[in-house]
């Protein structure tokens, strides 16, 4: 079962099942879901290759067809392997395709990671999709925020609010588990797919955000998840310390002396001076908890 805040839902129910019971709070959600996708009529879709950008991609492609366009945005903070996963993904999708390329370091306001980076990022994003609309027609931009976003520190919110960007999912009220439960069954590969921000989000406020910084990070991450097999995990950045976030599930294979030195020596490489586990283990955002504390 996986809970959710309203209901718990049973994970190999059918889609199509009869609409009593309880799953059927999933069920209209997600016919209400393709009706607003239905009524967007033509849309640009920010697309990330993550379980949501890929349900609403997916969506979007079913219902509007070639009226449906996924922008995927190439920059610094957006790890190589992903955006190569994003491109294969949506070709599997059959969505139309475009990559852009953002510079968001170029934007002060970004580079100095300000508590409100997000926002910069979005903005950033919003004016391409935007650029994007035009030349194609589109009536709509969109992206993939959820219901669940909603409590947590997310200034690209207001990008997107301001640039009149729509959030269908949100707009819905699908949860991320009923979108992780909904793409499993709709078969796409993203249903389990862990959550993956931007390489910045590896950064605390206030520490200057490079190009030579991401890339470490990329670097590092990229050696974790793939050569390492570890499925949830972020490499925070400290200066001369490297924090490692594991899933719970995953802390216990850090007991082991063999592959602890194959890691400290792999991020030391890199340019580390300490590397560091956080016992506590992955928490999504984990760095917004400075934010809190100074509130």
């Amino acid at each position: 079962m996986i809970s959710t805040s309203s209901v718990s839902i049973p994970l190999y129910l059918p889609l199509n099942a009869v609409s009593t019971g309880p799953l059927a709070p999933v069920q209209e959600k997600y016919a209400e879901l393709r009706r607003i996708v239905r009524d967007l009529e033509s849309v640009v879709i920010g697309f990330s290759g993550g379980a949501d950008s890929a349900l609403l991609a997916k969506v979007g492609f079913e219902e509007l067809g070639d009226k449906a366009v996924a922008v995927i945005a190439i920059s610094e903070s957006y790890p190589k392997r992903e955006r190569d996963e994003a491109v294969a993904l949506a070709k599997q999708i059959g969505i139309t395709t475009v990559t852009v390329e953002t510079s968001e370091l170029g934007n002060e306001s970004y580079a100095a990671n300000p508590v409100n980076r997000c926002y910069y990022c979005k903005q950033e994003l919003f004016v391409h999709l935007e650029k994007e609309a035009a030349a194609r027609g589109c009536r709509w931009v969109a992206y993939g925020a959820n219901h669940d976003d909603l409590g947590d520190h997310r200034p690209g919110h207001i990008a997107a609010r301001e640039r009149g960007a729509r959030a269908p999912l949100l707009e819905a009220g699908l949860t991320k588990p009923e979108i992780r439960h909904i793409s499993r069954e709709l078969g796409l590969k993203t249903w389990d797919k862990p959550a993956l921000a931007c390489l910045s989000s590896r950064v605390p406020y206030g520490t200057r955000i490079t190009a030579e910084l991401l890339n470490r990070l990329d670097t590092a991450e990229d050696f974790l998840r793939h050569e390492l097999g570890f499925k949830q995990i972020r490499v925070r950045h400290h200066g001369d310390i490297a924090r490692l976030e594991v899933g719970g599930d995953e802390i216990v294979r850090l007991l082991d002396d063999a592959l602890r030195n194959e890691i400290s020596e792999r991020l030391k490489s890199l340019g580390y001076t300490f590397v560091a586990m956080e016992l506590t283990g992955y928490r999504s955002g984990s760095l917004n908890a400075t934010i809190r504390e100074q509130n």
